[in-house]
């Protein structure tokens, strides 16, 4: 792996844990699926602008069209949709740490339903994941966490783990930016229908909502998606998916410094034990492709 791979992927990891803050910045002043919806025509149409400039067609491939509104529903609408209706009474540094644990979710459903073979390290990986997020939780339950929400995490990262699953490998053969925007106009459709059933929008104008819905739009709605197309594109989707064992930390860092989220004892020593055990079953999986 080069430099220019390590930093892509530190810059990926980075990005990717601080939509969390952000997010949690933003449903303080607006309806959360308003706002994503907003944050997705916004990104998706910058995405397909940027795809028709660099030469790039909406004539996907059967499997990328696939791919295509499989992560616009699952991910864009369900997984992030979720998140973002739970940060309203959740902490930004808990989703995060929640949403950390898909990559091992997905090794613990390859091993067990897709005949994937896992070695000791990986097995020894999702045991050390589980008892860190079991820390973590219950520190929290007992601190009056809201259990709603924490049932709103807990179902969104299962979505992000099936949108993984169910389209490994299908965002090849080209068109990579046309496939982001696309894909981000179809949670934008998405999330639109579900703003119209289950919510009234409503908005608080303000500086840090300004900042925060700029930043979620550029940033991890935009960038960070191209910079992880362009990783797996390098060195391939495994080891991409290792730089994962950073969220862990870049989540919980970012909400302590820019909201101010306490961290006890218990979610520093689960944050520790989950980062490595995803690091292991990523190391694991790596070795076995």
């Amino acid at each position: 792996m080069d430099i220019r791979a390590i930093l892509a992927g530190l810059a990926f990891a980075f990005m990717w844990s601080s939509a969390f803050t952000s997010a949690r910045i933003i449903v303080a002043d607006a309806s959360p699926l308003m706002a994503l919806s907003a944050r997705f025509l916004i990104s998706g149409l910058l995405g397909v602008g940027i795809a028709l400039a660099m030469g790039q067609t909406w004539r996907l491939t059967k499997a990328q069209w696939r791919a295509t509104i499989i992560f616009g529903i699952l991910q864009n609408a369900v997984y992030l949709g979720l998140n973002f209706v739970a940060m309203q009474t959740v902490q930004a540094s808990l989703a995060a740490i929640i949403a950390s644990t898909m990559p091992l979710l997905a090794g613990l459903a390859t091993w067990l339903f897709l005949g994937e073979k896992l070695k000791p390290l990986g097995i020894a990986g999702l045991v050390a994941g589980v008892f860190g997020v079991s820390i973590i939780m219950g520190a929290r339950i007992s601190g009056g966490v809201d259990m709603m929400g924490l049932m709103l995490c807990g179902i969104s990262v299962l979505a992000l783990t099936a949108a993984t699953l169910l389209v490994r490998g299908a965002t090849s053969g080209g068109n990579f930016m046309m496939v982001v925007g696309l894909q981000m106009l179809v949670g934008c459709v998405t999330l639109t229908l579900a703003t119209l059933l289950f919510e009234t929008p409503h908005i608080t104008p303000s500086w840090p909502l300004f900042a925060a819905f700029a930043y979620t739009c550029l940033v991890p709605g935009l960038l960070a998606t191209v910079v992880w197309f362009w990783l797996v594109n390098r060195i391939g989707a495994t080891r991409a998916a290792t730089f994962h064992f950073l969220n862990p930390f870049f989540g919980v860092a970012i909400a302590g410094i820019l909201l101010g989220e306490p961290l006890g004892g218990h979610d520093i020593l689960g944050v520790i034990i989950i980062t490595f055990g995803i690091l292991a079953v990523q190391t694991s999986r790596q070795r076995t492709v």
